[in-house]
């Protein structure tokens, strides 16, 4: 018997008479298997999201592998995501993400135009990568794997079931059953569709919310004990182009491993303090409010800032010592880091010395700015450690520190080529004018900023092309732990003008001109603008 295709049909090659015992199954139009594997593909996501409300957010599908994603970067392209995309680099991973899982299920679709198996095997892929993504968190617990297991099983049964929907219309006996069954695939497929966003959507608002934005709100404002001193005038240059002196909780820069934010309710937080020590320290939220607060003002730079980069800010946080935290635990001989873990697993590696100075002003900081800290900045809990770059100082989120040994234990960033101790480096950086400014001719104000925490920044220097080095006015000093402002009136003649800063440190030391990228603990080089006169 020979078949034919309805005229405008979803299904293609099936014919009249044809029934599922047939040796030859009917042919999905490409367009339809498409659509199949992407709803399946969403019906899947959605699943996972779901069940990771009962075993954690990191569980979630795209959660994980996402995490997983950025553990497996090597460091050359994670400098490229912070350089090319800065702060928004979760954004173009999710993104980049989206797109493969979309080609992925329409792929699923189409090499199943005629037995569901092919795509159905694809969509079960995609799924274990999900499982061994969860498998490989050590911070998820065991249930974790139920929500890549559950996103893998619903995805794979959606697609069976849509695709035997489909192909029904392929074994109506007439045009009235294939009218019917067509109206049975598009019913469930909307379904599927309505059924993906809805809970997906309103599980993603839910793993994203959590319950840390009520349980911040309830601690009010961090009132410490011991002020920092106030910011004298004149120590920032508003009005002549620098950032302000304290920099606001929304602008203070961004760079860490977490995909996901991690949502630790402050009363659900611990801290272990173990490992080489005389005593073990077991420590709630409430156990750090209680002891005497101090108030710091400290500048922050991260070893992805390039050379004029924007990955620096200043804050007054608010916390204890870290020196007294370690005092009380005990240090025992022998032990050479502190191995401090992060509720979502990032490890970070910092040299004993530089914490148990109270000198250097580490500190668990539980506040920023007069508030509680802000949730993608660690709430309720992270290290801050001035004068080193926060990839070995400045876990947030912390939950565990270990005094080991740098033999024992390797964080996070050691074995991805970074080195074990990153002192931050003497920099500057010319905020106006920028970069390809049109300025007028003759007299124009240059500004900016310099740092070389804990090191004083005694002196700025600025050039105008090939010129002599200017000594630029330096605004008020705060500490050795915070940058410092800077501004100079130059004059200008027409045309095109090469600007140049370069810092001094309190030994004397200028800032090297030397180029040399971030990696493995700092860039260094004179930051330049081009700008033109007319």
């Amino acid at each position: 018997m020979s078949s034919s295709a309805e005229p405008g049909s979803a299904i293609s090659g099936g014919g009249q008479g044809l029934d599922p015992s047939s040796a030859q199954s009917p042919r999905l139009s490409g367009p339809i298997a498409a659509l199949i594997g992407v709803l399946a593909m969403a019906a899947a996501l959605a699943v996972g999201q779901v069940i990771a409300l009962f075993v954690g957010a990191g569980a979630a599908p795209v959660s994980a592998v996402g995490d997983a994603a950025i553990d497996a970067a090597p460091a050359w392209l994670k400098d490229f995501a912070v350089r090319a995309f800065g702060e928004a680099d979760r954004v173009v991973l999710l993104l980049g993400m989206g797109v493969v899982l979309l080609l992925l299920a329409m792929l699923a679709g189409l090499i199943s135009r005629q037995r569901p198996f092919p795509g159905a095997t694809l969509v079960a892929a995609a799924g274990l990568v999900g499982i061994v993504a969860v498998l490989t968190r050590s911070e998820l617990g065991q249930l974790a794997v139920l929500a890549p297991l559950g996103s893998l099983v619903g995805g794979v049964l959606v697609f069976r079931w849509l695709h035997r929907l489909a192909q029904a219309r392929g074994y109506a006996a007439d045009a009235a059953e294939r009218a019917l069954s067509r109206r049975v695939f598009l019913r469930a497929s909307g379904g599927v569709a309505l059924g993906a966003v809805a809970f997906g959507g309103i599980a993603q608002w839910l793993l994203g919310r959590g319950d840390v934005t009520g349980s911040r709100a309830e601690l009010g404002r961090v009132v410490p004990d011991q002020p920092a001193p106030a910011i004298p005038p004149g120590a920032d240059f508003v009005d002549a182009g620098t950032p302000p002196f304290i920099t606001p909780n929304a602008d203070f820069y961004r760079v860490d491993t977490a995909f996901v934010v991690p949502q630790v309710p402050a009363e659900q937080w611990r801290l272990r303090v173990h490992g080489m020590v005389d005593r073990e320290l077991n420590l709630t939220f409430e156990d750090i409010r209680r002891r005497p607060l101090r108030e710091r003002t400290i500048t922050m730079s991260c070893v992805s800032n390039e050379v004029g980069g924007p990955y620096i800010s200043t804050a007054d946080f608010t916390g204890i010592p870290l020196a007294d935290l370690l005092a009380e635990a005990g240090v025992r001989s022998g032990a050479e880091q502190l191995f401090s873990t992060s509720s979502d697993g990032y490890t970070a590696g910092t040299d004993l010395a530089r914490l148990r100075d109270p000198a250097d002003g580490a500190m668990l900081a539980i506040g920023m700015n007069g508030q509680p800290l802000p949730v993608e900045h660690g709430f309720p809990a992270r290290m801050v450690a001035p004068g080193l770059y926060g990839y070995v100082s400045a876990t947030k989120w912390v939950v565990d520190m270990e005094l080991t040994t740098w033999a024992a234990r390797t964080p996070y960033w050691l074995t991805r080529g970074w080195a074990r101790e990153a002192p931050v480096k003497t920099q500057s950086r010319i905020d106006f004018p920028a970069e390809s400014a049109q300025v007028p001719v003759g007299r124009v104000v240059a500004s900016g900023l310099a740092w070389a925490m804990p090191r004083r920044i005694t002196e700025v220097q600025v050039r105008v092309d090939d010129g002599p080095w200017l000594r630029a006015e330096l605004g008020a000093e705060v500490s050795g732990h915070t940058w410092r402002m800077w501004r100079i009136p130059l004059r200008l003649g027409a045309g095109e003008h090469r600007l140049t800063c370069r810092a001094v440190d309190e030994r004397g030391q200028p800032q090297t001109g030397e180029l040399a990228p971030v990696t493995p603990d700092g860039a260094t080089g004179w930051h330049t603008v081009q700008v033109t006169a007319s």
